[in-house]
């Protein structure tokens, strides 16, 4: 009964925490992994900051939303399968609402003009700021990892794109089996926190198998069918499954895919009104799967459709960092594993430093006004050691005021 209670009070721990970053995570899922960090290595220590990256350079390697898949797999590691829905469904919950409610007509929620919404786009600046800076200082802390990020940076930066981020890990992984050692503090850590079960490797291959089932089927069922319930679920799932990059990359797929001349399951203003308001909602950009459900049809199966298209765009995620995490974990108490990690970690900070600059920086940033409010909120956060939370609220606050 003990051990009962403690599953249900670390469930409702990930749910929890997971809701609040789902309220407060404004900027893309770039900005979303320095949120995670400020939750889960500096306030909860749920894991270090080497686990961290381990498992941001995990999602970084799976197609699919980064920021969700990271947030899975902490809740994976603190709670089991099942704390990796309460993750999912307490990040996704907010912004699902939010475009349903854009779906039904209420447009004014996500005002682009809106100048809270600037404040919030500064404060996630700051964040992202913080996040790597203080990351460098654990997963840099020599002169040849700290070249390795500056040098990662410099070439993420010229070339901005899924593909050279993958590659600039890969070469990374390979410098670190070439230089690196590891120590007695870089053997892998625990695959699970707090006395949790770990994931069996036949479950996670059985959730590696419905993955590839479902994504070499539903074309083939939703083409005998011709419904269009399966073709929405075919179209939306197989964008969730191949896409690299997460959601800014996800949004031109889906155009790809509803808007398609065969069968145009959404009309071009449609689908455009709601990628503008989904860069404006906190949380995943993926919801804008519930409202591509929401708006393609009327009556009271608006609900259901769009909870279908969430579900749909999600399930590639949870089954493939699910089916990936136990033999990731397996892999990195190899000692040449760690030592490709040890690479790897550097690279992982280098591309949160090209990533804070270009889209970050460069689309928030516009005037001296807010690079000053931005060094105050990094100063709020960094020096003065207060929680996020706080600074979107602030930066709510000012923005309404004074930017």
């Amino acid at each position: 009964m003990a051990e009962r209670a403690f599953g249900l009070r670390a469930l409702g721990e990930v749910f929890l925490a997971a809701l609040k970053l789902g309220l407060t995570s404004f900027g893309g899922p770039i900005a979303h992994i320095g949120y995670f960090r400020e939750e889960y290595v500096t306030r909860r220590k749920w894991v270090t900051d080497r686990n961290f990256a381990d498992l941001v350079a995990l999602c970084q390697f799976l197609p699919g939303p980064a920021s969700s898949q990271l947030g899975m797999a902490i809740g994976a590691k603190r709670a089991g399968v099942i704390g990796a829905i309460a993750a999912w469904i307490g990040f996704t919950l907010p912004s699902a609402v939010l475009m349903i409610a854009f779906a039904y007509g209420a447009q004014s929620l996500v005002a682009d003009e809106a100048g809270w919404l600037q404040g919030l786009k500064l404060a996630a600046v700051a964040i992202v700021a913080q996040a790597v800076w203080s990351m460098s200082r654990s997963l840099a802390p020599d002169r040849l990892r700290a070249t390795i990020v500056l040098v990662t940076a410099s070439v993420a930066i010229l070339w901005p794109t899924m593909a050279g981020q993958l590659v600039l890990l890969l070469l990374c992984a390979g410098i670190g089996i070439a230089v690196f050692k590891p120590g007695t503090d870089t053997k892998g850590e625990s695959a699970f926190v707090d006395g949790q079960r770990a994931i069996g490797r036949g479950f996670a291959v059985s959730m590696l198998a419905l993955f590839f089932l479902l994504l070499i089927g539903l074309p083939v069922v939703s083409y005998w069918s011709g419904s269009p319930l399966l073709s929405l679920i075919d179209s939306i799932y197989r964008a969730g499954s191949l896409v690299f990059g997460g959601g800014h990359a996800v949004l031109p797929m889906l155009e790809t895919e509803l808007l398609s001349s065969e069968q145009q399951l959404l009309t071009s203003d449609q689908f455009m009104a709601g990628y503008g308001a989904v860069q404006a909602v906190p949380g995943p950009l993926f919801t804008f799967a519930a409202y591509i459900g929401a708006a393609m049809q009327t009556g009271p199966m608006r609900i259901g459709y769009a909870v279908i298209a969430l579900l749909s765009i999600f399930l590639p995620s949870f089954l493939l960092v699910i089916g990936a995490l136990p033999f990731w974990e397996a892999l990195k108490r190899n000692r040449l594993a760690q030592s490709a990690l040890m690479g790897v970690n550097a690279g992982i900070v280098g591309i949160l430093l090209a990533a804070l600059y270009d889209p970050i920086f460069v689309d928030t940033v516009t005037s001296a006004k807010q690079l000053v409010f931005v060094l105050i909120l990094f100063a709020f956060l960094q020096f003065w050691k207060r929680p996020a939370w706080q600074a979107v609220l602030l930066a709510a606050i000012a923005g309404l005021l004074i930017l």
